[in-house]
């Protein structure tokens, strides 16, 4: 499983933007082109909806990206 604290330190205070509750460190399976991909990430246990960092988004998750569509 793939974790980020300094990233989930960062967003530590930040809420569920659909019903206000706070956001709690979630294991996540992400899939793309077949690969799938367990991270954890904040994210409502109410809501089910998780917080994707921009960081991650454009780093980490764009360079698998590009990998996999080398492919």
């Amino acid at each position: 499983m793939q974790r980020f604290p300094d990233l989930n330190e960062k967003y530590a205070e930040w809420t569920c933007g659909q019903c206000g509750g706070p956001l709690r460190l979630c294991a996540v399976k992400a899939a793309y082109m077949g690969s799938e991909f367990e991270l954890e990430l904040p994210g409502c246990p109410t809501c089910r909806m998780y917080l994707v960092f921009e960081e991650l988004a454009l780093g980490k998750m764009l360079e698998v990206e590009q990998l996999l569509e080398d492919k």
